[in-house]
């Protein structure tokens, strides 16, 4: 079989919302060639980092590449991913170079490209994320493995957004706790909620086939007894008393539902957000302080902010 592989030279800021609209089109994966990888500090503790190569790396920008099948119907699928793109100027979204370039790629390197930018990470104090391709032993005895394969999931589960939503779940959720995970993408929250002490984890995307790779990646992970996915807008028709929701989504959505948080969030409850640009910080923290939350903390990872944020209803 043939493929096309789309790459767009976008921004880190466009990161999250360009893949989503990647994998809506059909994409079963995507890699992110992020040259801020090749200057950052890397976790040691697991072992020896894998060597990047400065080649595959632009000089400025980020560069998103996915794989679709070549069909009578790719012409139109790729000029529908460049619309949805270009819509996300609507949302103040820098998309800088935003050039397109396609080229076609066998079956063999359309299998293998990606897999080489993806090893085992430890992502916080207790959670190491790592492919199921890959050998991995725990280096402590109270480590808890998420396993996942991007190839059928919304990314790897280590971008910055992501981490701090581990990160501060691991501050929050406590042994018998109820968590609402909101826009759960590839279901990796829900499962570090579980893993981490949930009693029960209510996971929700209105995606499809976020829901499908969610259901997917619980069940490698043997948490489908605590975790439920399910198709839903945000909290519509979502009645409940959480100890602690979580929404890592664009800082415009966080905005527009965070007045409904408390509805469905015990007082004295978390709600953890991210998917924060440094530029709407500000603007997001206002609206959480406004709809009755005080912020607990305030977590920062390159050019990501993440807010944990208290109910005072």
């Amino acid at each position: 079989m043939k493929w096309t592989e789309i790459s767009i030279h976008t921004t880190q800021e466009a990161v999250e919302p360009v893949s989503n609209i990647l994998h809506e089109a059909g994409a079963s994966g995507v890699v992110i060639e992020d040259p801020s990888d090749l200057v950052k500090s890397w976790d040691t503790s697991l072992g020896e980092i894998y060597q990047l190569n400065p080649d595959d790396y632009p000089e400025e920008g980020v560069i998103i590449k996915a794989y679709l099948s070549v069909t009578s119907f790719l012409g139109e699928t790729v000029e529908e991913i460049k619309e949805a793109i270009n819509s996300l100027l609507l949302y103040d979204i820098d998309l800088g170079y935003n050039t397109v370039t396609i080229s076609e790629v066998n079956e063999e390197e359309w299998a293998t490209a990606w897999k080489k930018y993806y090893k085992p990470v430890k992502i916080s104090e207790k959670v190491t994320i790592t492919p199921t391709w890959e050998e991995y032993e725990p280096v402590s005895t109270d480590e808890l493995i998420i396993e996942l394969d991007p190839g059928m999931a919304f990314g790897t589960g280590t971008h910055p957004t992501t981490v701090m939503c581990i990160q501060a779940l691991e501050k929050t959720v406590h042994s018998g706790g109820y968590v609402l995970d909101i826009g759960t993408g590839s279901g990796v929250l829900s499962i570090a909620a579980a893993k981490l002490g949930a009693k029960k984890v209510d996971a929700f995307d209105l995606d499809e086939v976020a829901v499908k790779s969610a259901i997917l990646n619980v069940k490698l992970n043997k948490e489908q007894e605590k975790v439920t996915v399910k198709q839903n807008n945000l909290l519509d028709h979502v009645e409940a008393q959480a100890d602690v929701v979580v929404a890592n989504l664009l800082s415009e959505i966080i905005i527009r539902f965070a007045g409904d948080v408390p509805r469905v969030l015990k007082p004295g409850g978390f709600f953890i957000t991210s998917g924060i640009i440094q530029g709407k910080k500000q603007e997001v923290k206002q609206e959480l302080i406004t709809q009755g939350f005080s912020i607990e903390e305030t977590l920062e990872m390159e050019d990501w902010v993440a807010f944990i944020a208290r109910n005072n209803g």
